[in-house]
């Protein structure tokens, strides 16, 4: 399964080696010309003419992790996270070092922590991870500063029609790039597997300069609280709604135009389809839609519940109404709705 196999692959932010030399393997056959910039997106063109109104569809190859900061005289290694995790997930998980040296998340334990510090996560610097080493120069022997730290779930059905894992934010989106560029259209397309979109949008931001083109689709993972805790209003999305369309977030205010058209698409299709109600976080919409004169721009999120820690959990249906809508949008994308029916000032 595509899926699974990209989201046990490891690939943080500055790191993303591995996610990009598997993507490459499953694309060059159905695309004309692959690269990689500067930045180490990946890039792939399909249909040639470039000098055409062209799409670019995105999805982010990086995921969440730990880097190694420090080894103490003791051997254990104090580390700092690659994107935004909670802290409070952390102790006592393992996690996979390098290729095969597995740790375990420590913290003192609670027999030793003072009555306020039980009643508060422990921060990060109270953290470490430990392999089972003696000394710092035996942890130094076998980890470096720099190195990764990363969740070991493996990728696996359960329950009805759910899938639970790590990585889906975004191998999700990975995934199906990967099975749009397997089809045909009439359209020229370039995909972009990002690079460093946890850590600030960077690879998007050098991509869409370098590449200007008229139409921008991101496919995301996107926050799902649809939990017992949580009042409805505050669900974000939900699981088995279909994928979620954002209206606006903390890097993008979207166009009412392109949204209004994508929802009347999927309800003509029989597409399910969710708003993502909340405008807190950003993707790589941010830095695409700015770009230059400024590029219209959409965002379709698979739900994912547990986002950014070592267990998360999406539904197929979600995942296969994603694709099939974006499939959709793509052949009914007609050019003159990306060079002259949308008003310039709804360029967003």
């Amino acid at each position: 399964m595509l899926l699974k196999s990209l989201c046990e692959l490891n690939g943080t932010s500055g790191a993303e080696g591995l996610i990009r030399n598997f993507l490459r393997e499953q694309i060059e056959p159905f695309v004309e010309t692959v690269k990689v910039d500067k930045m180490g997106n990946l890039i792939a063109t399909k249909n040639g003419d470039l000098s055409a109104p062209k799409v670019m569809i995105t999805a982010h190859m990086d995921e969440v992790a730990l880097m190694i900061v420090e080894i103490t005289n003791d051997g254990f290694l104090k580390f700092r996270p690659v994107g935004g995790i909670d802290a409070r997930i952390l102790v006592s998980k393992p996690v996979q070092i390098n290729e095969s040296l597995v740790g375990v998340i420590g913290a003192k334990a609670i027999h030793l922590q003072k009555r306020l510090e039980r009643q508060k996560a422990l921060p990060f610097d109270q953290l470490y991870i430990d392999i089972g080493a003696k000394s710092k120069e035996d942890a130094s022997s076998k980890v470096k500063l720099g190195d990764y730290a990363y969740f070991m779930t493996k990728c696996e059905p359960f329950g009805e029609g759910l899938y639970k894992g790590k990585a889906f934010d975004d191998r999700v989106g990975c995934a199906i790039l990967v099975e749009l560029l397997k089809k045909d259209y009439d359209i020229p397309l370039v995909a972009v597997f990002t690079v460093q979109e946890e850590v600030g949008l960077r690879g998007a931001k050098v991509a869409a300069y370098h590449l200007a083109p008229d139409f921008a689709i991101v496919i995301e993972g996107t926050v799902a609280a649809d939990v017992s805790d949580r009042e409805e209003e505050g669900w974000v999305t939900e699981l088995g709604k279909g994928p979620a369309c954002s209206l606006m977030d903390r890097t993008t205010l979207y166009s009412p135009k392109l949204i209004q058209w994508v929802t009347d698409l999927a309800r003509a299709k029989g597409i399910p389809l969710q708003f993502r109600r909340t405008t807190s976080g950003g993707n790589d919409a941010g830095p695409i839609h700015v770009s230059k004169a400024g590029i219209p721009t959409i965002v379709l999120s698979v739900p994912c519940r547990y986002i950014h820690s070592f267990t998360s959990v999406i539904s197929e249906k979600d995942y296969t109404a994603c694709l099939k809508l974006v499939d959709e949008i793509i052949k009914e994308l007609p050019r003159k709705l990306m060079i002259s029916s949308i008003d310039k000032e709804d360029k967003v």
